[in-house]
This record gives C-alpha cells, structure tokens and sequence, in this order.
C-alpha cells in the first residue's frame, strides 16, 4: 500500500521494535475508508501488538488488507470485534464524520480507539468523545502522521526539548498535498462528511504547532477557506490557511492546499519551520526538491553553526509502542489526552470562523 506520489495510501514502514510479548496486547482494524488505516496498522505491528480483526462493508477493501496482513482474520460484523474480550484497541480510518461517533462506540465497549486524522467534523462529537473518555477511562488516540510517523519530525521535537534552539517562539506549518481527484471517494467532495481543509489536513499542523511551541491551549486569530481551482466539486475547499497564538505567547501560521504539482516526485512538498530564540530548524518532511528524492530532511541552525543532520532510519516512530504501552499502564507518554482533543477542537474552530475568498 506504500505509495509515494498519493498521499492517501502513504503507509511508511519501519523497523520492528517490539514494546510487548506476542499477544500481549491484540487489536483489530475496521472502517477502512482512508489508506491511512495501513500506516496505523503497521506502527503497531512493529511495536509489537498483534492485528487479530478486520471488518470493513466493502469485501474487496477486507481482500486487498487481508493480503496485506496474512495472519488477519475477517470478521462477520462489527459487533463480533467490539465483542472480543482479547480486543484491547481498535483502530479505524473511517469516513471523517463517522470517526467520532464510532470511537464513542468502541470506548464504551471498554476499548482503546485509534483513529485517523481529523478525528471530528464538529464540536459536538468532540464534546461527545471528551465525555465517554472521561467516563470509561479509555483513550481516543489520534494518528497525526505527518509528526508521528515521520523521523525527522520526532527528532526535530528531542532537539527542541534538548533546547537546541531555545523558547521556541514561531512554529510555521505547510501541507500541501496532491489532489487525485480521480482517484477520491464520493465522501471526499462532500463538505459534511470530510468537515473542509483546515479540519482534515490542517489538523497535522495545528497538532504540531502545540507539541513544538509547548503550548497547553490557543485562539486562532485568523483562519480563510477557497475553492481556487476545482468548481467541479463546489464542496471542495482546496485551499485553507490560519494563524494562531498560543497560551505561552509563541504564534502561529499554517498552510494547506491540494495543490501539489504533477512534477513532484512525492504526494505533498510538506515543510515545517521552528523557530526559537537561539536558532531555528527547518523539515523538508517528504522530498528536497531539485536536490533529492529522500525525505527527512532535517536542518538546524545555532549558535554552534549551520548543520542537515541524517535522521533516516536512526529515529524510528516510538509513538507506537510507547501508545501500547499507555493503553496497557494507564499512562499517557504517547500523548496526553488534553493535547489530543486540543489539537481537534482548534482545527474545528479555525474551520468553523474561517473566511471564504472567491
């Protein structure tokens, strides 16, 4: 499924490093409306966690996973996966407006959720999951690829806790990403179920804006929507950009856009620039256009000099196991519950007060 020019069935892999004994902790995968639901499921495979179920309503989604994953099994509904008692998580990658009322489903069947980005297309779902996980004591995890399974944004937050660059002061966000359009499910044109841009891609980077800056909370300041290009699909927004401030002072501006050119190698030229009040680093996530093909592409300045510093292969993607782990010990070193439904909640409200520029 790993497909680099289209960022939908974009499912990185790397090495095993298991964090639990073999079937100590089972999970199953269902909704399987967004190739994302492959890097989920690979994440936890290599930390260790073994895929026991899938269910999907569409068989020939169950095939092509199933032939993915030999050692699945598929299962006659969805109840027989929330019935499991052996099931500790479920992960999904439904249709975005599907996401949250499903992971209220599965927490009250005493399970852990994992679900694709953006986790909500409203606040009432939100509000709905903020309660059910405080009343199971569940986790509603949310799979922010673009930070958590990518090495050089992983180590970009070390050096920022290490204080390579100091108070971190501005955290700039691009994502762009390639449209497809002939490659798209109905659901990805139609605004009520994919929510609009900032709250489906604009989730990545208003989730890494709070973790780099260290911020607990934000106000978005500004944020404008715009169907520049594509009048087929008048639901489509295909441009979005905000600019937030956090509760530390540090600020904020993010762009995405379905925008990427066919000339690039990869799906989405994504970019993220951190800057601190000793220095600053730049991610060149996915390509090094003109230069090279390969991603992770880290570079910092300080006061110790001009430095690109090699992360590939060297990080790893610890979310997973350390996600497992949480899951098993009631900890929250993966990701704090708080942080989670933050970063949502900012992207609903930067898509809901967003301008419309025709």
């Amino acid at each position: 499924m790993m497909s680099k020019a289209n960022g939908m069935n974009y499912a990185p892999q790397g090495k095993p490093r298991p964090v639990v004994e073999k079937g100590q902790f089972q999970f199953a995968a269902m909704s399987l409306d967004h190739g994302h639901i492959y890097g989920m499921c690979n994440g936890l495979r290599e930390a260790g966690a073994m895929l026991k179920w899938v269910y999907d309503r569409d068989p020939a989604k169950v095939k092509a996973f199933c032939e993915t994953y030999p050692e699945v099994r598929p299962a006659e509904s969805e109840q027989q996966i929330l019935q499991d008692a052996e099931i500790q998580l479920i992960a999904a990658a439904a249709v975005p407006n599907e996401r949250g009322p499903l992971g209220v489903k599965v927490m009250k069947h005493g399970k852990h959720y994992f679900t694709d980005k953006t986790p909500f297309t409203t606040l009432e779902q939100l509000a709905e999951a903020r309660t059910a996980a405080a009343e199971t004591g569940r986790k509603y995890a949310v799979y922010y690829s673009e930070r958590l399974h990518v090495e050089s944004a992983e180590f970009a937050g070390q050096l920022v806790k290490d204080g390579a660059i100091g108070r971190v002061i501005h955290v700039m966000g691009l994502g762009p990403h390639r449209l497809n359009a002939h490659m798209r499910p109905d659901w990805f044109f139609q605004k009520e179920k994919y929510g609009g841009i900032i709250c489906d891609i604009g989730s990545h980077q208003i989730e890494q804006f709070l973790y780099y800056a260290g911020c607990a909370d934000a106000v978005v300041q500004h944020s404008k929507v715009a169907n520049y290009n594509n009048k087929a699909y008048p639901e489509l927004e295909d441009y979005g950009d905000a600019t937030l401030v956090g509760d530390n002072g540090a600020t904020n501006f993010l762009r995405v856009d379905w925008f990427t050119p066919d000339g690039l190698s990869t799906w989405g030229d994504g970019r993220t620039m951190i800057v601190g009040t000793n220095g600053y680093i730049e991610l060149r996530k996915y390509v090094d256009i003109a230069r090279s093909a390969a991603g992770d592409n880290l570079f910092l300045v300080n006061g110790d000099g001009e430095r690109q510093i090699d992360v590939k292969g060297k990080v790893g993607f610890p979310y997973f196991g350390a996600l497992i782990l949480d899951c098993l010990n009631g900890t929250e070193l993966a990701m704090t519950q708080a942080h989670t439904f933050k970063a949502a909640e900012l992207c609903l409200l930067a898509q809901k007060q967003a301008i419309r520029v025709e």
